[in-house]
């Protein structure tokens, strides 16, 4: 079939590797336009636009992907099917309708749960022990289209949202192979969202990293792994900012103050929360290296009885 690809970061490139591995023919690969990076502002091009450049396929960047002259360009290609994964815009009707096979999306989640930008976070962050990918047929509204097939994953008790990322963007490449197969044979059996059912998966902001110690350990720990790498999970100690990377949860039946520094030891730091206690192993200051709590305790202390976090006082 005629595809042309839709996709952005780093996610999305297994699946356009394993379409170029298994012969299919890629026409054109649309991606976000390059962004200014790092202190020098230098423009980064997208993960998926270095695939297809490396692979000789034409690459578009169009800012706006609902405009006519968009639309008038896809139109004049005539793919037979779209594949829109991480792509970061929404597709118009008049989209969606040019391709005889339609528009078909990769989502990282088990639909219609977490349905938006950041089901890996958010599937972390609230605790999920299993997720998956589900691929489906796309429609108008944001990840409710037609679902086609589903895999799940068990998440690991420590596994961080970069982690899961990098397992779920292979299996998923694995999984939109299956499904183009099935749409190629027209095997293909639809089954409807329950709309009931759904939940959401907003966008990532800093703001969200900011821990709340009036929480339990248990979602603290779950907030940390979900923001790791980005936005990172963070609290103050002393004025200035802690990022806190890697943490386990210590149960105890005795009340302790919320964000109450309880005890340091040579390898961790242990605070209070509303359930338990929370154990920082590794953790990161402003302008410092991510480090783990043993080393960094050679040449630098951490108080016992502070409390960490904004509006917090011995």
């Amino acid at each position: 079939m005629r595809i042309i690809f839709m996709g952005t970061p780093d996610f999305a490139v297994p699946c356009l590797e394993k379409l170029i591995e298994e012969k299919h023919e890629i026409i054109a690969v649309f991606t976000q336009p390059d962004k200014p990076k790092g202190r020098g502002n230098k423009m980064n091009m997208p993960p998926v636009k270095e695939l297809a450049l490396e692979k000789d396929i034409p690459v578009y960047q169009p800012t706006k992907v609902k405009n006519t002259e968009t639309v008038e360009l896809i139109k004049s290609m005539n793919p037979e099917i779209i594949i829109v994964v991480a792509y970061g815009h929404l597709l118009s009707k008049e989209i969606l309708d040019i391709p005889p096979f339609g528009c078909v999306n990769v989502h990282a989640s088990l639909l219609p749960n977490y349905r938006g930008a950041a089901p890996i976070n958010w599937a972390i962050i609230k605790g999920e022990k299993v997720t998956g990918n589900t691929t489906m047929y796309m429609d108008v509204g944001m990840d409710t289209g037609d679902m086609i097939l589903k895999e799940e994953l068990a998440i690991g008790e420590d596994e961080t949202t970069g982690e899961l990322h990098d397992r779920l963007s292979v299996m998923g490449a694995e999984l939109l192979i299956k499904t183009i197969n099935q749409i190629e044979k027209g095997e293909v059996e639809r089954q409807k969202q329950d709309e009931e059912k759904a939940t959401y998966a907003p966008i990532m902001n800093k703001e969200l990293g900011n821990i709340d110690w009036n929480k339990t350990a248990i979602e603290i720990k779950n907030l940390i792994r979900g923001t790791n790498p980005w936005p990172s999970a963070f609290t103050s100690y002393e004025g200035k900012v802690m990022k806190i990377w890697k943490s386990r949860v210590e149960k105890t039946d005795k009340s302790i103050n919320p964000g109450k520094v309880i005890k340091v030891t040579k390898e961790e730091v242990f605070v209070g929360t509303s359930k338990d206690m929370l154990v920082i192993q590794e953790l990161q200051f402003s302008g410092g290296k991510r480090l783990s709590v043993k080393d960094f305790l050679v040449g630098n202390n951490i108080e016992e009885d502070v409390f960490l976090g904004e509006g917090y006082h011995i």
